[in-house]
Order: C-alpha cells, then structure tokens, then sequence
C-alpha cells in the first residue's frame, strides 16, 4: 500500500487482487483464461449488468488479465470509495456463478480472440518457442489454451477449478492511493478473510529443453523468430541476465538494434528481453524480418551473443544498468504494474522488495557477471522459433549457427504444421 498526500476527494485508489493460477495440465490448458472471463458475469447477489453499474457509477474501471502463472483483477476509482471497491473486488474473486448462458456467449468471445491469436505469426512463433523450451510442461501452455479445450469447459468445470484454486493461500488483495490502510485492511478482511486456506499452486520447475521449431503460415510474406535461452528464475540470482538482455538489446544503441537493424538493415523489428518467472527465466530474443535476411540474422546474433560471453565494455555496463533503474522507476510510478509485482514479491519472497533494493542489486551487477551470463547461455540449448514465411533449409542453417552443447544431444530442426 502506498499513501500520497492529496486531496481523498479526488485522487484515484487503485486495486488489484492476484491469483497464483495457471501451470495448468494440458486437460485444463486455458481454463483461467475463460475463469477471468466469466467473472464478470454475474455472482450469487449481481447480475453481469449489475456488475458493471456498480462500478461505473461511482466513475470506476474494472478489468482483469491472465498470464502463465496468475490472473490479476483490477479497479481503479475514487479513493474515497476504495472500501466499497473492495467489497466489489471480493465478490467478484469469490462469488462468481458462471451463469451458463453467459457462458456460451463469452465462449464464443473467447474462440474469436483464439481465431485471431492463430493468425498472429508472432504470438504463433512465441507458442512453439515456449513449446520448444518446456516441452509439455504447465509453463509450455498457451494462456488462450487449446480449441477444444475452449469449447468442451462447462460450468461446472469453472466451479470445480475455482474451488481449488482460488483459496487464501494463492491471493493477493493490493492497494494504493491517498487511503487509510488500517480502514483498507479491515475491508480487505471482512472482504477476503472467510476464503479457504488451501494450499499454494505450485508445480516443479521446467527443465529446459531447446531446439528448433517452426511453422509455415499461408500468406505470410515475413518470418517471424523467436530466440533464447534459459536464465536463473525468480528465486535465484537472475540479475546479471537482466542485465545482459538490457545491455544486448535494450535502446537504439544496444547491439541488437545499432548493429542489426540500424548498421545492416536485417529486421524491421527487434527486441531482447529477460522473463523472470517463479520457476524458470528466459533470456528472449524475437524479431520480424524478410525471408532473405534470415540466415544472415542468425548469423550476426550468433557473433553478438558471443562476442559478449567474451568481454563486456563498461561504458555498455553503464548503460544497460542505468536503463534498468529508470525503467523500474517508471514501474513504480505505475500503480497497477507496482501492485502487480508486489504480488508476486510476496508469492515468491513472502515480502515486497524496495524500488531501491532492485536498483542497488542492479547497480552491483559487474562486467564479468553480465560476461559469465552470456557465456551460460551459450553453454546451454537454445530455443529458436520460426513462424510466417519459412524459407528452404533455414532450420538447418539455425542448427549449426547455434549448435547443440557437447553432451546435450542434438539440435535436430522439426516442422511444425
């Protein structure tokens, strides 16, 4: 909770309750998904429309998402009502009665944004490179799930998860604003509080696989790639990787973009980034670029990567470090974005770490941390992901730019149609 001094008339309170969901089998592969959805629709004491009055009267937005290891519902209004959006909040979370009409209404929401993410090269490179790293793993599962999945999940399918899953020992009710936190508190209580204990939604940790996959997309005219590698998780000490994925590609002076797009003109479009999950990291590179440039980008971000595991330039060590620190400045300016990880902070940690303990963490980060990064990565497997326009031979050309460690079997290419 956070308290800024303004007027309590008119400053904005924002909520989120966290759900540690997801790590979901592959009989259940989209369920929270569709859960997040039916929330809204109605609860033992409101109807859907109900819901949405409720709210808008009182000038608040709610809305929710689903990521691979939790739901977050949000509300956002007046602080002054923030107690009332609590209650909201908590009926919301806990009463849903997945009325089976809405249900097959928001079934057919739910199969169009399915139809549109299929025909996204992208999102379709990012599913076979989670595939490619997990296997069949709960983290290797698509949020949206599968077709069938989407249209055979009944009613009581959705009371049955929410029963298990949703308990008190897997949620987490944030607020910030201009709010009294002891009132807060006591209305998150009386909100919450009844909630089943159960017992927390973890499963093992993933073991990295790699290798290569792709998948030909009819009128696709771009290739779209999806690369990486495994990092440390949430848990462990992942910050020199953090770090490294700045420092590699973060800005228009970072190798990936200076170099590869900018310098060569190999891709339109280009990002790295470091997803540090509970129980795994990814060090990711994606990119969108012509057929024709492929095998030349492979080849360039194959010399990058290893020119880093080499040496690091402090004056790139300064740089990367500093982006970090203004981004996560920025983030906890962000009230939704800052509860969110709290939340997590406190699924993983059991407390909530300080912008400043981050950014002191980050600007310890040492040039040969961020080399030895590097050089664990390319010690290990890399995924590499190839949707759109997939050109002749370009999966083999992958497999001997990034070969497979000695030891950790073969770096074989597959086809996924």
């Amino acid at each position: 909770m956070s308290h800024e001094q303004e007027d309590a008339n008119t400053s904005v309170a924002t909520l989120t309750n966290g759900v540690r969901v997801g790590h979901e089998s592959r009989r259940l592969n989209g369920i929270s998904h569709v859960v997040e959805h039916m929330a809204f629709k109605g609860t033992h004491e409101r109807s859907c429309q109900q819901i949405n009055l409720d709210a808008e009267r009182l000038g608040a937005e709610v809305n929710a998402h689903t990521d691979k290891d939790h739901t977050a519902y949000h509300m956002r209004g007046m602080a002054r009502d923030a107690g009332r959006l609590v209650q909201m909040l908590g009926d919301i979370v806990q009463h849903s009665c997945f009325p089976e009409a809405e249900l097959e209404r928001e079934r057919q929401v739910i199969l169009h944004e399915y139809i549109e993410d299929e025909d996204d090269p992208l999102s379709t490179a990012y599913k076979l490179f989670d595939t490619t790293c997990f296997g069949t793993h709960p983290l290797a599962q698509p949020v949206i799930g599968t077709r069938r999945n989407v249209e055979r999940f009944t009613r009581d399918d959705l009371l049955d998860y929410v029963h298990r899953q949703y308990t008190g020992a897997n949620v987490v009710v944030g607020v910030a604003g201009d709010i009294d936190p002891d009132a807060i508190v006591a209305e998150v209580q009386a909100a919450f509080g009844a909630m089943a204990r159960g017992s927390e939604n973890v499963v093992a940790a993933p073991v990295h696989l790699g290798g290569i996959a792709s998948r030909r997309q009819p009128g696709c005219s771009q290739t779209h790639v999806v690369l990486g590698f495994p990092i440390p998780a949430l848990k462990d000490d992942y910050h020199a990787s953090v770090v490294a994925a700045a420092l590699f590609g973060e800005g228009m002076s970072s190798p990936l973009m200076d170099q590869i797009r900018e310098r060569r003109g190999l891709v339109y479009y280009a990002a790295c980034s470091a997803d540090v999950m509970e129980l795994c990291g990814q060090f990711v590179i994606e990119a969108s670029t012509a057929p024709r440039h492929l095998d030349e980008l492979f080849d360039e971000v194959a010399r990058l990567l290893a020119a880093h595991a080499e040496s690091i330039a402090a004056i790139d060590l300064e740089r990367a470090r500093n982006q970090i620190a203004v981004r996560n400045l920025r983030a906890h300016e962000r009230p939704f974005r800052r509860l969110e990880d709290a939340a997590q902070d406190l699924f993983v940690y059991g407390r909530v770490r300080s912008c400043s303990e981050l950014t002191e963490r980050i600007v310890s980060v040492t040039t040969d941390e961020v080399r030895e990064a590097f050089a664990r990565m390319l010690a290990s497997r890399a995924a590499i992901a190839i949707a759109g326009k997939v050109p002749k031979g370009i999966t083999e050309h992958a497999a001997e730019v990034f070969p497979s460690p000695s030891g950790r079997g073969s770096n074989a290419a597959r086809a996924v149609r």
